[in-house]
């Protein structure tokens, strides 16, 4: 496979930068640099062309032509295909990357409790060099999904101190304060995602790249934005990015590590077991609590907006 894409200056410097212990002893004609990624060859050239060869080219191409999209937003990624003419670049939620999830000095955002009743919205940013991933593959960090609840208690003590990262919990209180018809759960994630971006950057200012697990389209979320103050832009969104990521992954798993922490603490200051989820038995938990403090004091366990609280008042009702 052999593909074409066209980068700016900012871009160059970045890949002179990444490319760095990677290049070849031997350099074509006019280039800055060839170097090997993986299954990859690599060559930029003085005029800003980069041409990837190899089994591997579309994922290399991809991920930086996403890179000269975030660092030049105003200008049209030239990219071409030269195996099959076309000039389209691919979307990223089209790209299976599995190399990313080596990225080195990657910074990754996820987060948890958003499709629950009970319990926060906790929010991750993490920040994961080369160098941690020996440590992070021997603890078994994968997608917190795939993982119980009694094996992440486990895991994240032991690095949750060594990756630098940034959480924000978003309490019930807060939270059904927030919501209304002009911030809904996406806005409010944008918001908390954008928070924990911003400080992390700040404190790990050199990454080759930002990802956040996609939950709406970049227009709409850059959109759901408008009015902050600062916005932090250069993010390459992805699907299922806690299986891509390994940045991301460290975000979700300590995300649910603080979850799972704050479900226990709200459990006990209730008396009453909080359930994961939004089914059956939270409804049933919900009218319990309703029934034993009133209906005031979900405000500060649960979040209203869900279809839960209208069928917490029918049980009350009947």
């Amino acid at each position: 496979m052999n593909i074409t894409l066209k980068v700016s200056e900012n871009t160059k410097e970045k890949m002179i930068k990444y490319f760095e212990d990677k290049k070849r002893e031997k350099t074509p004609p006019y280039a800055v640099f060839q170097a090997d990624e993986s299954d990859t060859v690599v060559t930029l050239y003085e005029s800003g062309k980069v041409v990837f060869q190899g089994v591997s080219a579309d994922i290399d191409a991809s991920m930086w032509s996403q890179m000269e999209k975030n660092l030049n937003p105003s200008k049209e990624v030239e990219i071409s295909n030269n195996d099959s003419k076309k000039d389209k670049v691919k979307d990223n939620k089209d790209v299976v990357n599995k190399n990313l999830y080596y990225f080195s000095n990657s910074i990754g955002s996820d987060e948890v409790g958003t499709g629950d009743y009970f319990g926060p919205v906790v929010v991750t940013a993490a920040f994961v060099k080369k160098t941690d991933i020996p440590l992070l593959e021997e603890l078994g960090v994968t997608d917190s999904k795939k993982l119980t609840d009694e094996k992440i208690l486990n895991i994240v003590p032991k690095f949750i101190k060594k990756i630098p990262h940034e959480t924000i919990l978003l309490s019930n209180t807060d939270y059904n304060n927030y919501y209304n018809e002009d911030i809904n759960l996406n806005k409010i994630k944008a918001i908390l995602h954008n928070r924990v971006l911003l400080s992390m950057v700040n404190k790990e200012p050199v990454y080759d790249f930002v990802i956040v697990d996609q939950f709406a389209n970049p227009f709409v979320y850059y959109n759901y934005l408008k009015g902050s103050q600062h916005v932090f832009r250069n993010i390459t969104f992805l699907t299922k990015a806690e299986s891509i990521s390994l940045s991301v992954a460290c975000a979700s798993l300590i995300s649910r590590y603080h979850f799972i922490k704050s479900m226990d603490k709200l459990s006990s200051e209730l008396g009453i077991s909080l359930p994961y989820g939004s089914g059956i038995k939270t409804d049933e938990v919900g009218y319990e609590i309703v029934k034993k403090y009133g209906f005031d004091k979900l405000k500060d366990y649960a979040k209203l907006n869900f279809k839960n609280t209208e069928k917490i008042k029918n049980y009350e009702n009947k």
